[in-house]
């Protein structure tokens, strides 16, 4: 009797089974997208930025046209570069 109260209360605890193993946050290098052809320009704003798309020349607001590398690594797609 005292053998099947142990092994009830071993199984109705909390904490008494095995925790699941926890995930990491960091993704693993392998799943993350690799690119090649990318070339390094200097942008408008004084910084390096990597881009793997032409460079295009669009018109900004005065009328005027303005050198742009697009497909930029960063929050930004379009970079106005310095000539």
């Amino acid at each position: 009797m005292n053998v099947l109260m142990a092994l009830f209360l071993s199984l109705t605890l909390p904490g008494a089974h095995a925790a699941p193993r926890q995930r990491s946050l960091v993704e693993p290098p392998s799943a993350q997208v690799a690119r090649k052809g990318g070339i390094w320009y200097f942008a408008e704003n004084g910084h390096a930025v990597y881009c793997y798309g032409p460079v295009m020349y669009v018109q900004d607001v005065q009328g005027s046209l303005t050198r742009v590398a697009t497909f930029c690594q960063g929050d930004k797609p379009i970079v106005p570069l310095r000539d």
